[in-house]
């Protein structure tokens, strides 16, 4: 019912480096219409925002939100005012599953926006087909890789 808040759920790395801080409310970015449950899934999404920090440095918020299935199935109550709840007529249709986005946010001070598709996608593609590979070799893996500069030499 209404708006929820986005969370944190894992990040990497786990602790700050003392030169690129991690942002902090990057979660209220990562949906900009609110995190709200549907009940249907909807399509992967994906962009980018530039956030400028204190600094005027920027950072480079690639985005990649899929939508999870969440089970509904035990009805809410919401009292008012603290007034005893009324039965409210059912719905004659009441969805037994809703889904809730969650969002895999790549923070870069480069300007890759394809680069960081790719990387996420992968990412994605690993959480949702739920292969036994670890995240944070992944994660590591990526974060090893060396991006040529464009007209350079590999």
């Amino acid at each position: 019912s209404g708006d929820g808040q986005g969370q944190i759920l894992q990040r990497f790395p786990e602790k700050d480096w003392e030169d690129n801080p991690f942002p902090q409310g990057i979660e209220l970015f990562c949906q900009p219409s609110g995190w709200q449950l549907f009940p249907k899934k909807n399509p992967p999404t994906f962009f980018v925002a530039v956030l400028t920090d204190i600094n005027s440095e920027r950072h480079y918020c690639a985005c990649f939100t899929f939508w999870e299935a969440v089970d509904s199935s035990q009805p809410q109550s919401h009292p008012r005012n603290g007034e005893e709840e009324e039965e409210e007529p059912s719905s004659p249709v009441q969805p037994t599953q809703l889904f809730a986005p969650k969002s895999l946010v790549l923070v870069s001070r480069l300007d890759y926006a394809e680069v960081f598709r790719n990387c996420l996608g992968l990412i994605y593609t690993i959480y949702v087909d739920g292969l036994s590979v670890s995240l944070e070799n992944v994660i590591g893996n990526l974060l090893t890789c060396t991006i040529p500069i464009t007209g350079a030499a590999q």
